[in-house]
């Protein structure tokens, strides 16, 4: 089972948009994960398989954790976040 971070900055709104948008394009793909909105200092803390967030805090981000950092510009467009899926999985292989 795969952890992701849908990251926002407070952590609240848009992350959660993001949050079912990773999930509904995991479930599309038969991919068993964890999906968990937050905000930019609690991802930096945290251990993920990869996190999603959006290009601006992504740049902060991939200096300050391990996990792979996918950028998504449309929170709700699951066709943008399944990609980002797709590129995830293509590391796990």
């Amino acid at each position: 089972m795969y952890k992701f971070l849908a990251v926002c900055g407070f952590g609240v709104g848009s992350s959660m948009v993001l949050k079912m948008s990773i999930e509904k394009a995991a479930k599309d793909r038969g991919i068993d994960c964890e999906v968990e909105n937050t905000d930019l200092s609690s991802a930096k803390g945290s251990s993920a398989d990869a996190i999603f967030t959006s290009q601006e805090l992504g740049d902060d981000l991939k200096g300050s954790t391990k996990a792979p950092v996918y950028p998504i510009q449309r929170y709700m467009d699951k066709e943008e976040v399944g990609k980002a899926l797709d590129e995830f999985l293509e590391t796990k292989k």
